[in-house]
């Protein structure tokens, strides 16, 4: 099988890794890549926004697999004009990837569905806003209505930060969905879809915030951690039965059948559990993570789902170790990050046990060396026996990176490992303390 993989950061990087390792693919090219794509697979320098140009390169490539990896090609239609050159695709048409395009449509699809979620309304304007803010209350969660990479959401205890940001996105020509604030720990779960079947990946949690005890703005993602020792049993079960399984069937409905990966961002609330958000691609940086652990040659998976084949599929294998992926990130992210620095000390990061170095906004210089090239840089992906071990070892290669001013959380997955986490049961006011 030959794949081609599109888009340029960290995902990507992990997602040609996996296919490498996968015994049925027999090669793999990436489309536009970055640094550390560069030096396992070809890569291809062109626009992968651009349907017409992505299809092109499949066909004179003539892959059997297109895997689209970013938000912006899927919502571009990308995988449409794939799809119409007859090659497979894993990713959604420009229709269904509008769950993620426009958190008002995914809301309305959700409504439809019955899938448990956060009361919300969408403002068009200051005056709609306000309101909304001041039925929900504190704190107060605004989301801007299109793409954002993650950095569109603010949650705070400040209306006038809260009307601020609405207004920026009012400003920028948007809308904004307002939404009652979920308690409890996020939890992030990957569904493979193929139109009709549903198959869950092994949920993670990864860390928005800048800084330490999620503090500072939003990111698109400063690490992430999995298993989760904490989540109550049957949660994966529940996420199929109540969130991905109707939702896949709502969309099957409106003729807009969804393949891909629908990513369920969710909160194990006081009253249940509640999905926060949808997107339609693998997440950044839970993949570094997940991917690290997946032992099911992932290929297979990814054709299976483009051709419509998931109920053929075997139950998923998995690693008993435990992996986590922490991000380093450019000076002055996510606000307007520092390019064009060297890194090194990235074969020392490799040479420890259990350690591998995913590429994200990276890309060789004029003389081959690699320099930073966006926001988050790099991820240090490590396995160990458990949470504890993977994560000693990830911050010991994390210390080993060097790039001027960089930055990075020392937290992730830190209050998991010391057992800290808890669940409330739904309909009690006791919070039971979680596995360490």
């Amino acid at each position: 099988m030959k794949v081609l993989v599109i888009g340029p950061g960290g995902r990507e990087h992990a997602i040609v890794r996996s296919l490498l390792a996968d015994p049925n693919v027999s090669e793999v090219h990436a489309a536009p890549g970055n640094a550390g794509i560069s030096k396992l697979v070809p890569t291809h320098a062109i626009e992968a926004n651009d349907p017409d140009a992505v299809a092109a390169l499949a066909t004179k490539l003539t892959v059997d697999l297109v895997v689209v990896g970013p938000e912006a090609p899927l919502a571009a239609g990308v995988s449409d004009a794939v799809r119409a050159a007859g090659i497979p695709v894993f990713g959604p048409s420009m229709a269904a990837a509008q769950l993620e395009a426009s958190k008002a449509f995914a809301k309305e699809v959700m409504a439809e569905a019955g899938v448990p979620t956060a009361m919300a309304r969408v403002a068009s304007n200051a005056e709609e806003a306000a309101d909304a803010l001041d039925t929900f209350g504190a704190p107060y969660v605004v989301k801007d209505d299109g793409l954002a990479a993650g950095k569109g959401v603010v949650v705070t205890n400040n209306r006038d930060e809260a009307l601020a940001h609405a207004q920026s996105c009012f400003d920028a020509g948007g809308t904004v969905v307002i939404e009652e604030f979920l308690d409890g720990p996020e939890v992030s779960v990957f569904v493979l879809c193929d139109g009709r079947n549903t198959v869950a990946l092994s949920p993670a949690q990864d860390f928005k915030r800048i800084f330490d005890n999620d503090e500072g703005p939003n990111t698109g993602g400063m690490g992430a951690y999995t298993p989760l020792e904490w989540a109550p049993e049957g949660l994966v079960q529940e996420v199929l039965d109540r969130v991905a399984q109707p939702t896949v069937n709502q969309m099957a409905h409106r003729g807009t059948p969804f393949v891909g990966v629908l990513f369920v961002g969710l909160a194990l609330t006081s009253r249940g559990t509640r999905v926060i958000e949808f997107n339609v691609r693998f997440g950044d940086p839970e993949t570094q993570a997940v991917l690290a652990r997946l032992k099911t040659p992932l290929g297979g998976l990814l054709m299976a789902a483009a051709k419509g084949e998931l109920d053929k599929v075997q139950p998923l294998r998995w690693s008993k170790e435990t992996a986590i992926a922490v991000v380093v990130a450019a000076e002055n992210y996510p606000d307007a990050p520092r390019t064009g620095d060297r890194i090194r000390g990235l074969k020392k990061v490799e040479s420890i046990e259990g350690v591998h170095v995913i590429h994200a906004g990276t890309r060789l210089d004029d003389e081959g060396k690699v320099v930073s090239a966006g926001g988050r840089v790099l991820a240090v992906v490590a396995l160990g026996t458990d949470l504890v071990e993977a994560r000693e070892r990830a911050y010991d290669g994390v210390e080993l990176v060097q790039l001027e001013g960089s930055q990075f959380r020392t937290d992730i997955g830190g209050k998991a490992a010391r057992g800290e986490i808890k669940v409330q049961t739904p309909g009690t006011t006791a919070a039971t303390k979680a596995k360490a």
